[in-house]
């Protein structure tokens, strides 16, 4: 026992000297479940996680690790790096009678996966789900279905296009329930397992077996609704199952890529009971929310990115949040196999290669789909008309050619019937300022966007 508690003093002493100089990031990605496996002729047997981490100890951090232990003991000659997980830790201080175990700081192995009785995916968690101005509204009310489940905002319904953290988000509120009280009885299903049940149900005669089997939850979660379009006996059921659980003051929570009342051959009667909860949406994330993102991920992942690097990446990838998580584990990976830190040159070079590339669009598509959501002739848009029911529209597609397509003013302008920039900017700088108000026209737009993506 005195050689394990030694050594765990030991190297607590030199870790204190190191985060002394080193800033907060590096330290805890680099001497994160990293600890002394063993002490033994002037050697310090040092454990670490991985290859990675091996190699950047030894190039940029060996001498200082030997000055500070040296300055301890100073008996110590030299430092070997041994590659460990926590349970080979667990299994050397055990050989030594009387130690004492150290505990991993990981997760139990079972707690990595998703729980088979709620489906809900322990990972997904307000701590690490990133808020910004693009889904600040649904972070909110998700928290106040917690506060109030059952009663504030039953049902709560987001939608938004795929990749936006719609699934994140409700789980979220999934897993919070259960922390707050472990008697309650949460579900996450998708639309499709859903429908799944029901029809094998149907088949096989034990319809009223499944329909107690939902009722009995407190908490109900269903993700994907658009996939009940035209699914007649599907619908019939979620109806009088909904209408059980909100009876009885249980919280249900719908995700979905678009709003109900766009949900083709969704019944009246569901889309009523949507529209008496709270619908909300997630928007694209903006230039910061997607710079915040990549640095949760990366903090998640243990490496260290850049503020240059984050505004690069913020930039160049405009796409979803798995978009954005996808490249910091590439670039990981990268990292991984080169066994050191990515300079922002490779970290560029390697995105131009690998990264999506936007779907090519014309203005002609966009203007048609703008035409289209607004029920009006698509050659009205391009018409030297004052109309007010035309007007709108034609700002909101200047708008999002933009925002969206970093189309030049003047070529919108040329495209949408030969006006002048000026009139572009005053009609994208319009629609900028009803955002700020108008809540039916953020939703518009972010209906309009899902539908050109």
């Amino acid at each position: 026992m005195e050689l394990i508690m030694d050594n765990k003093q030991l190297w607590e002493g030199v870790l204190v000297e190191i985060e002394l100089t080193v800033s907060k990031a590096s330290f805890n990605t680099w001497f994160k479940d990293t600890y002394i496996n063993k002490f033994e002729d002037g050697v310090v047997y040092l454990s670490v996680p991985n290859a990675f981490v091996k190699e950047w100890l030894l190039n940029k951090y060996h001498n200082p690790i030997l000055k500070y232990l040296r300055g301890i003991v100073s008996s110590i000659h030299s430092v070997e790096y041994v590659i460990s997980k926590d349970d080979g830790r667990l299994k050397e201080s055990s050989k030594q009678k009387g130690s004492v175990l150290i505990p991993t700081r990981e997760l139990p192995l079972q707690d990595h996966y998703v729980n088979r009785e709620d489906n809900l995916n322990p990972r997904y968690t307000f701590e690490n789900f990133v808020v910004g101005p693009f889904n600040e509204l649904a972070h909110a009310a998700s928290q106040a279905v917690i506060k109030k489940p059952g009663i504030m905002y039953n049902p709560l319904f987001i939608y938004g296009n795929t990749g936006y953290g719609k699934t994140h988000l409700v789980q979220s509120v999934g897993n919070a329930m259960k922390s707050a009280d472990k008697n309650k009885k949460v579900l996450y299903v998708t639309s499709e397992r859903f429908a799944s049940d029901i029809t094998s149900a149907i088949q096989t005669g034990k319809i009223n077996q499944v329909k107690e089997r939902y009722r009995k939850y407190d908490v109900l979660i269903m993700d994907d609704m658009q996939f009940f379009s035209n699914k007649e006996k599907t619908q019939e059921e979620l109806f009088h199952l909904f209408n059980t659980l909100y009876d009885n003051n249980k919280q249900v929570v719908f995700t979905s890529d678009k709003h109900p009342n766009f949900i083709l051959g969704l019944e009246d009667r569901l889309k009523s009971r949507f529209a008496a909860g709270m619908t909300v949406d997630i928007q694209a994330p903006d230039h910061e929310s997607r710079a915040a993102i990549l640095q949760n991920k990366a903090r998640l992942c243990e490496i260290f990115l850049s503020q240059e690097t984050l505004d690069y990446l913020a930039h160049v990838i405009n796409g979803n949040i798995r978009d954005l998580e996808g490249v910091v584990n590439s670039i990981v990976c990268q990292s991984q196999l080169k066994g050191r830190e990515l300079a922002l040159h490779e970290i560029k070079s390697f995105v131009k290669t690998n990264a999506k590339p936007k779907r090519a669009i014309s203005v002609k598509e966009v203007v048609k789909i703008v035409a289209d959501f607004y029920q009006i002739p698509e050659e009205n848009i391009y018409e030297k008309t004052r109309r007010k029911e035309i007007i709108k529209p034609r700002q909101v597609a200047m708008y999002i050619l933009r925002e969206d397509f970093s189309i030049s003013y003047p070529s919108i302008g040329q495209k949408l019937g030969g006006r002048d920039h000026t009139t572009v900017i005053h009609s994208c700088e319009k629609i900028k300022g009803c955002l700020l108000n108008d809540a039916v026209l953020n939703q518009e737009i972010g209906q309009l966007r899902s539908l050109i993506v």
